[in-house]
């Protein structure tokens, strides 16, 4: 699983099936033009890799409409068919793990390698989806009233509109898009404009898998046209979205007015505990292994470094060796650890950051530089200790390659810090000591907790937050189980 060594000018040009590379929206099972065009840039290079097709509100109206007419039928498809098509859409993304690795990396940037996890990641949501497809139950309930009988059961919810980020643009994909379909809704997907080509080849392989027309829609096109067509129709019953705290926000209060339900995973702010009595080398790699993925562009990367003053030293010279020896550049060229942030506008803001952060006194102890000169939207691997916890580095997510390290003196301190913030995503906790797990894992106010492990996330297992990180939660039974109503029937009269 190596990057390939030949350097085309387009990256795209690597592709060995040039059918998967589409650029314009998916909607009722065909390819549908826009009138307006947008492109589709890879950040290492700032070069325009592609031009997609802007459909607009015409074309998300067009999507909703498909899927509300597919709904009628594959609601009522056996769950069986529904995973027998959904495995064959797994199987398909399996077999074209290098195509979709390419295009990851072309247009957002992460090394190939990292690239191809993600596939693997994502096509994972889809089999683990299928499987759950079998197993949706309801559960039969002890009623108060003679001759009566109670159970529930669990049916879709309808037409579901969901907004994926450019950072995953595989994974969020699966993540939301399997579930609901297996729970027997359907979908109309509007990716990020930085990364429409990852989606629009999943919608490629899932009509090849054989997934009926209009049950799996993509839309591509600007937001501000897009977005209010998917919360405003009376045809969508639900609002799927993973992004900024502020823009989900929004949707909330657009979803309101037709009180859609909503599945939102949103902003960060990671603390990353290393107590006294921790595996100190072992928690240095852990904050590289979570701060670095994507370039620190992930809602659950360690935010905060928080170490206990009798380790801390150790950790930060432990830190600042690993740190340097992270190699930035072209996600496709050979031993890169780093690529590039999204835009220029992300160097910018990570940048300002840092600047704020050593004004305040923080110690830059590796990195602290934009890399104008590897000619994309690069940042340098960074270290910063100190400068208070009121920083803007500290209190806001920072979506970049800059690890930032704090002092506390002992475990109130620790929880105290960790949970002063407005986000509740994920946080970290490196410890030996058994009751300290089980105290920082129930004291920490945050939706998942890493011990002595630098990721949280799997198809098997719940993945979400609290506070203002978001509702509802993806991955595992809960995860198709987001995707359904939950019915009580009664029937009464059984004795006569």
């Amino acid at each position: 699983m190596n990057a390939p060594e030949r350097a085309p000018v387009n990256p795209l040009e690597r592709l060995k099936d040039k059918g998967l590379l589409k650029t314009q929206s998916f909607i009722g099972g065909g390819w549908a033009a826009g009138g307006a065009r947008f492109a589709v840039a890879n950040p290492a290079t700032r070069q325009v890799i592609a031009e997609v097709d802007d459909v607009g509100a015409a074309g998300a109206k067009a999507a909703v409409a498909a899927a509300h007419q597919a709904f009628q039928t594959w609601r009522k498809t056996s769950p069986f068919e529904r995973a027998k098509v959904l495995k064959a859409w797994h199987a398909l993304i399996m077999e074209n793990v290098h195509d979709l690795a390419v295009l990851v990396t072309a247009e957002m940037g992460k090394p190939f390698r990292e690239a191809q996890g993600e596939v693997v990641y994502g096509a994972g949501f889809v089999d683990w989806s299928a499987e759950e497809a079998k197993r949706i139950h309801g559960e039969t309930l002890p009623t108060p009233f003679p001759g009566s009988r109670g159970w529930t059961i669990r049916q879709p919810v309808g037409v579901v509109a969901c907004i994926t980020p450019w950072n995953f643009p595989m994974a969020m994909v699966t993540r939301k898009c399997a579930p609901a379909l297996a729970a027997g809704c359907t979908m109309v997907l509007k990716p990020a404009p930085e990364t429409p080509l990852s989606a629009l080849a999943l919608a490629e392989l899932a009509k090849r898998a054989g997934v009926p027309d209009g049950v799996f829609n993509v839309v591509c096109g600007e937001a501000e046209a897009i977005g209010p067509v998917l919360t405003g129709s009376d045809e969508v019953r639900m609002i799927g979205f993973t992004g900024s705290t502020e823009v989900g926000k929004i949707l909330m209060r657009q979803a309101a007015d037709g009180v859609k339900r909503v599945a939102l995973e949103l902003g960060g702010n990671a603390p990353f505990i290393v107590m006294d009595d921790a595996d100190v080398e072992a928690a240095a790699a852990g904050v590289v292994a979570s701060k670095f993925r994507v370039s620190g562009q992930t809602c659950v990367s360690a935010n905060r470094v928080i170490a206990q003053e009798k380790v801390a030293d150790r950790l930060v010279e432990a830190l600042a060796e690993k740190v340097k020896a992270l190699k930035p550049g072209d996600g496709f060229a050979e031993g890169v650890d780093i690529g590039p942030l999204i835009h220029d506008e992300a160097v910018a803001r990570v940048d300002a950051l840092v600047r704020g952060a050593k004004d305040a006194g923080a110690k830059i102890l590796a990195g602290g530089r934009r890399l104008d000169d590897l000619g994309g939207a690069f940042y340098a691997p960074t270290l910063v200790e100190g400068g208070g916890y009121d920083l803007d580095l500290a209190c806001f997510e920072i979506f970049g390659p800059v690890a930032s390290v704090y002092r506390a003196r002992d475990e109130a301190e620790i929880i105290a810090r960790a949970n002063d913030t407005p986000y509740g995503l994920a946080a970290y906790v490196y410890t030996q000591d058994i009751g300290r797990v089980h105290r920082l894992s129930e004291a920490l106010d945050f939706g998942m907790v890493g011990v002595n492990a630098p990721m949280v996330g799997s198809p098997s297992t719940p993945f979400g937050g609290v506070k203002q990180s978001g509702i509802g939660r993806e991955g595992g039974k809960w995860g198709v189980e987001e995707f359904t109503e939950l019915k009580y029937v009664l029937l009464g009269g059984v004795e006569g």
